[in-house]
């Protein structure tokens, strides 16, 4: 056999096959052709069952007339998903071996994920917090693991970030058994203060070492996370069209909302990832900011989703709400995506005054759209679109510019 036959070396820091167990040691942060792995992928798709359960619940609650309540019942299923998703891509950022006891942890936290779907119905319209309850510990505890094997095949200061997240996790988890054990007033309160304590748990641990998280590869996680949620919410709004185009032969009410929903889809998809984040990332104060905002990103994109059931249900006569209602629920995420992705990622990268105005007046005409009645949703893809159009052009007037004053400056 040739020399030209043998195998080629993986990069350095870069996982083996999948095969006996491995320490669980810490990755480059500088490694090359970092990318997510197919298991990622599995968890993200998993993940999102999830998400589009808890938007079921929530197009039940406002069709039916208890927005207020259902917007809260979302906020509480949502942080559970959002928060185990975004450990266990940060911690995958800086520990995946890809070794067979790190797949099978992985596929438990799948497993958590899927108890927690099952129990979001319960949830939402019992108060019954016993299934989400459950899978969200089963997801944690995975996770305590994970650092716990972590903090074996590290010391000093890493040992000590592990075991601080490890132990971290397992006490908020206690925190937690008060959706289930404490009466219903009390719960709010059990959600609020566990929530701040959960946020600590990084926050602290972190102090000891930074975590040697990948910024290319945890830019590409969310990328991944935020196409996987706008592609939920194009199905769920297309079930929805069809699903009353059928029953009630009106695609004359529908063809203006299905048209204005892809539009604000479509829009929110060229606005996030218009430029790379990852350069951004450069800094644990950074990301935090930035990887925290990203609850508002992910829950306000697949509320989208929802809003455009509502107004697709409303147009129809199946949800006995105002039409002015029914555009809120469309408008108003829209509105949130756009701000939180400005100020996340375009605001850094915006030259100007008028290239940093255009998200924030597209978010405010956007909620004037609210009051164009059966019109407002078109609008509001049309604005979006603009926005869209309008940053291009902006964008290319800089860099033409730059390209002018280049040519002209002088040489040496």
């Amino acid at each position: 056999m040739t020399s030209s036959s043998a195998p080629t070396p993986a990069p350095s820091g870069a996982p083996k096959p999948s095969g006996p167990l491995r320490r669980l040691t810490a990755r480059g942060r500088d490694e090359a052709h970092r990318v997510a792995s197919s298991l990622e992928l599995f968890f993200d798709l998993c993940f999102v069952v999830a998400v589009a359960q808890a938007g079921v619940q929530l197009v039940h609650a406002v069709a039916q007339g208890h927005a207020g309540e259902g917007i809260l019942n979302y906020a509480m299923v949502f942080f559970a998903i959002w928060w185990a998703w975004m450990n266990f891509s940060w911690f995958a950022s800086a520990y995946d071996n890809d070794d067979v006891l790190y797949r099978v942890v992985t596929l438990v936290q799948i497993a958590g994920v899927l108890v927690l779907t099952a129990g979001i119905s319960r949830a939402t319209t019992q108060h019954d917090f016993l299934l989400v309850w459950l899978g969200y510990v089963i997801m944690r505890l995975a996770m305590v693991w994970q650092w716990l094997r972590a903090a074996r095949s590290a010391s000093g200061a890493e040992r000590t970030t592990a075991l601080r997240y490890a132990y971290g996790v397992l006490l908020c988890q206690i925190g937690w058994l008060g959706l289930v054990v404490l009466p219903e007033p009390a719960r709010p309160w059990v959600f609020l203060v566990m929530v701040v304590a959960e946020l600590c748990v990084p926050l602290y641990a972190e102090k000891a070492q930074q975590t040697s998280w990948h910024p290319h590869h945890i830019a590409e996680r969310y990328g991944l996370f935020t196409i996987i949620v706008l592609g939920e919410t194009v199905a769920a709004a297309t079930v929805a069209v069809k699903s009353a185009a059928d029953a009630h032969n009106a695609l004359g009410e529908l063809l203006p909302i299905a048209a204005g929903g892809l539009l604000v889809v479509f829009s929110a998809w060229w606005i996030y990832f218009v430029v790379p984040i990852h350069g951004h990332l450069r800094s644990s104060r950074r990301a935090f900011i930035w990887g925290y905002g990203h609850y508002l990103v992910f829950a306000s994109a697949a509320a989208i989703g929802a809003g455009l059931e509502v107004a697709v249900e409303q147009a129809v006569g199946k949800a006995h709400i105002s039409t002015l209602s029914a555009s809120a629920a469309v408008t108003l995420p829209t509105a949130l995506y756009l701000l939180t992705v400005w100020a996340l990622h375009s605001r850094h990268f915006k030259v100007g005054l008028t290239e940093q105005l255009v998200l924030p007046v597209t978010a405010l005409l956007v909620i004037c759209c609210t009051f164009l009645g059966d019109w407002a949703v078109l609008a509001s893809g049309l604005v979006s679109a603009a926005s869209v159009a309008a940053g291009v052009i902006l964008t290319a007037r800089t860099a033409g510019r730059e390209r002018v004053g280049n040519a002209a400056a002088p040489a040496g």
